[in-house]
């Protein structure tokens, strides 16, 4: 059993694939596969519950609820005081949940159909509750029973481990489940402090609302190794980024150009964006581009740019040569350039007001599209919020937010490029690759000029030759890494972000 770190690719797998993995892995253990989920469950609780008297294992009639009956059976014969609220089936449940209950049975756990309540008003800190309800295959909002044992579970003393997902999450999108419609409404959901994952994670706990929901995140693979099994993974958890050192020998040309086009004038709408363009170069020049050049679409330069960034005309620029960062703070002024943009820069990345400008103009899109035919010498990274994702693809947001990892892939695949769909648990995608889930950063990013400042890492990391999809997995990862870092009690704006990167 691990701690989930980003110290390794973790693989992400969705219900179904967990489900054909389970006949594989059944194959090559001597034990059922459902008694070595409980017995790790067990042990786990041991280790996050170690003082425990009472442990409660709330659990539902299919597989997670065997699951949680296994654990149960362990927990008793190891000398806990141990009550099962099982909830009543209303058919024959799995074969596996009922030799789950059969064993508990004759080991003498106390199994029910109903919540203790009074029991459960006796438990404190150090005591354990076990939510075995549903599992990866919830999909549907959560009955009247469900939700009277999830607020009997949110009401206790107790901390809580969940078995695979906790209940009222959607393991797939990390949304509240019943609330596919974008309401968030009366949700009702198990607020867990730790989350056993078995086999592989699942999506859901990585993103969305799954980060707050699932607490500390452990795995106990079961035997899998994605390298062994035929089933390969949707996506892999982002690892963490290491800048090398600057040779003795390099030079500012070493590093790469990094050009930043954007900031629309006061003039043309009675709102100044240029701050989001200073935000990006800002931080292209501090994550070590060998220069950067700003682009103001005011048409003036600014004296509140960084002294070390140089300020240029848009005619003036060479974009055969750069790595351009296009459209923070672009405005409509935005749409005059991006043409020439789309057919002659080195590398790209495009964001804000740039991507809107794509989703009104089906050339510009057939533009962006065309710049893959020139393989790596004009990649693409494009760095949609879930809102100009919804713009790209002519959906709305909440489909997006229903389903990130499909989101991504299709952005990808519809304009050949990389993409990174910002958000909690950030994607990371691109046409030939497996999606990286991102997991640093936290709520403090959501403030305006954050994006920029990503949008202008990206554009450094490319400069310093990594390829469009690396050089996105970078940045967000880094990003993500100096916002969970950042001292407490001292207020993260994006222009303090800006300055520091390395």
């Amino acid at each position: 059993m691990h701690i989930l770190s980003r110290s390794l690719a973790w693989p992400i797998l969705g219900p179904a694939q967990v489900r054909q993995l389970e006949a594989e892995l059944q194959a090559l253990s001597p034990t059922p596969l459902m008694q070595s989920a409980g017995l790790a469950c067990a042990r786990l609780a041991l280790a996050v519950a170690p003082h425990a008297r009472r442990i409660w294992v709330a659990a539902g009639p299919g597989n997670n609820g065997g699951d949680g009956l296994e654990a149960a059976l362990h927990l008793h014969q190891w000398g806990k005081e141990v009550v099962v609220s099982l909830m009543n089936s209303t058919g024959p449940g799995p074969a596996d949940a009922q030799v789950a209950l059969r064993r508990a049975q004759q080991a003498g756990v106390r199994i029910q159909p109903d919540v203790p309540t009074e029991w459960l008003q006796q438990m404190d800190a150090q005591d354990l509750c076990i939510d075995a309800l549903l599992g990866i295959g919830a999909t549907r909002p959560l009955s009247a029973d469900l939700r009277t044992r999830v607020q009997a579970m949110q009401n206790c003393l107790a901390p809580v481990l969940a078995i695979d997902v906790p209940t009222g999450l959607n393991p797939q999108s990390g949304q509240w489940l019943g609330c596919d419609s974008g309401n968030s409404g009366d949700h009702l959901a198990v607020q867990a402090d730790h989350t056993l994952s078995l086999i592989a994670v699942q999506a859901g706990l990585l993103m969305g609302h799954g980060r707050d929901a699932s607490g500390q995140l452990w795995l106990e693979d079961l035997g899998y190794r994605s390298s062994q099994h035929s089933v390969p993974p949707l996506a892999w958890l982002n690892v963490p980024y290491t800048s090398a050192p600057k040779s003795h020998a390099s030079h500012k040309g070493s590093h790469g150009d990094v050009a930043v086009i954007g900031g629309e004038g006061m003039a043309a709408h009675g709102m100044g964006m240029t701050g989001a363009a200073i935000l990006a170069a800002t931080a292209a020049l501090h994550a070590g581009a060998g220069r950067v050049i700003l682009s103001l679409l005011s048409g003036q330069a600014r004296d509140s740019a960084p002294p070390d960034v140089m300020q240029r005309e848009f005619k003036r620029l060479e974009l055969e040569q750069l790595h351009v960062v296009c459209g923070c703070g672009g405005g409509t002024a935005v749409q005059a350039v991006l043409p020439e943009v789309l057919q002659r820069s080195r590398c790209l990345v495009l964001d804000a007001d740039g991507l809107n400008a794509l989703a009104q103009d089906i050339a510009l899109q057939n533009a962006l599209r065309q710049r893959a035919v020139h393989t790596a010498k004009q990649a693409t990274v494009i760095t949609p919020h879930p809102l100009e994702a919804a713009r790209l693809l002519g959906c709305n947001t909440q489909q997006v937010q229903n389903d990130r990892l499909k989101a991504a892939q299709e952005l990808a695949e519809r304009f050949q490029c990389s993409v990174v769909l910002k958000g909690s648990g950030t994607v990371i995608a691109a046409t030939g690759q497996t999606p990286r889930i991102n997991i640093t950063g936290n709520g403090r990013l959501a403030i305006g000029g954050t994006g920029d400042v990503l949008a202008g890492l990206v554009g450094a990391r490319m400069a310093q030759g990594l390829n469009a999809f690396d050089a996105a997995c970078a940045a967000v990862d880094q990003h993500g890494q100096v916002a969970d870092d950042w001292p407490i009690g001292e207020a993260l704006t994006a222009s303090r972000l800006a300055q520091s990167f390395i």
